[in-house]
This record gives C-alpha cells, structure tokens and sequence, in this order.
C-alpha cells in the first residue's frame, strides 16, 4: 500500500486588527494623511514610476513618529510571535522585532511586481481599505524557481499543490508569511484606493 506525506510546508498566518478599538481607522487617516503630506515619499515615487504612494523610501521609523503606528506595531508584535511559535523556529532565547514598516497607497492601475524580502525572517500585510476590485495578495511556490523540466500544474489542482494562490483580504485582515515566499499586488482594478502597510521582522 502507497502512502503520501505533505512535506518542506509554506505556511500562511491570518490574523486580525478589529475595529473595535478604532486603531484601524486611525491607522487609515494616517495612511491618506502620510500620501498627501510626505514629499519626499512623492517625490521618490514620481522619480522613480512608482504607482500612488509608499513610504518606504522616505520614512523608515513610523512606529516612532506617530502613536497610531507604535500602538499597531504592538499588535503585529503578538501577531508575529505566535507565527514565529507555529513554525517552531528556534530563536535562541532572542524574538522577532520588527524590523521596517511602511504604508501603500495604490490607486486604479497599479501594481507592485513579484518580489521577496530579503534579510527577514517574516514578513506581512495589514489590509487598511480594500475596494471592490482591489487585487488579492498573489503567492507563489517557493520552489517554483527549481522545478526545470517540471509540468504545469492542472486548472483544478487542490489550493496546496498549485503555483500561485491569490488570497482575497478584507480591512483589519493580517497576513503574515516566510520572508523567502515571493509575491506581488496584481493590477487594481477599483477605481478607489487600495491601502495596505507592510512590514518585515528579523531575528533580534
């Protein structure tokens, strides 16, 4: 008798931000307050042909500036911890910290290309505003890249064995994965504002 054992598994952590304390429309005026009024953010994005806004390149200590982003630092903290807990990384005492935090506004058309982040342990997206039509988080097999003469997988091929997953979020959602998963925004098709804020944590 054939047996088969799922192995080297990916892993994805979906957690939460409700809206009952008020963080998470504090952290979206935020988030539209930060596209308007950080030039250097706008700047870099215009030189650069990024679409919308992204803090990334301009401010790289939110959770210090502003009491809205250390108070959701702290939640992502307990997020990440009980991840890092679930895939029995051994830490050696030390913990994840939060390493960089950044804020996305995309509009109608854009898109952020397929890409990992490197120097990470865990990476992750809080969803802020997500329109009807907004696109999903698509992930791709980390393994992809070394599957050579490897066929493509059927249409209908079960959620864990395809090549890329594309995983629907609603405000509040958190998700969280392996720094190593590479993965991408595909175009917005709303034509309202899709708002994320993104982060990565090392081994402190």
């Amino acid at each position: 008798m054939a047996t088969i054992e799922n192995l080297f598994v990916t892993r994805l952590y979906r957690g939460e931000i409700g809206p009952e304390d008020g963080l998470l429309a504090e952290v979206e005026q935020a988030c539209r307050s930060l596209a308007v009024d950080d030039a250097a953010g706008i700047r870099w994005c215009r030189k650069n042909g990024y679409p919308g806004y992204t803090s990334y390149a301009s401010l790289n200590d939110l959770p210090w500036r502003f009491p809205t982003f250390k108070a959701l630092a702290r939640q992502l903290d307990r997020h990440v911890a009980a991840f890092a807990k679930d895939l029995a990384l051994d830490l050696g005492g030390r913990k994840l910290v939060l390493d960089s935090l950044w804020v996305n506004v995309l509009p109608e058309g854009g898109a952020h290309a397929s890409h990992i982040h490197p120097h990470s342990v865990v990476s992750g997206t809080l969803y802020v505003a997500m329109p009807k039509g907004a696109a999903a988080l698509k992930l791709e097999d980390p393994r992809s890249g070394r599957m050579m003469a490897h066929p493509p997988r059927k249409a209908a091929a079960p959620r864990e064995l395809k090549t890329f997953v594309s995983v629907e979020t609603q405000p509040g959602d958190v998700l969280l994965w392996e720094s190593f998963v590479r993965h991408e925004v595909p175009v917005n098709r709303s034509a309202e504002e899709r708002i994320s804020v993104s982060f990565n944590y090392r081994w402190g």
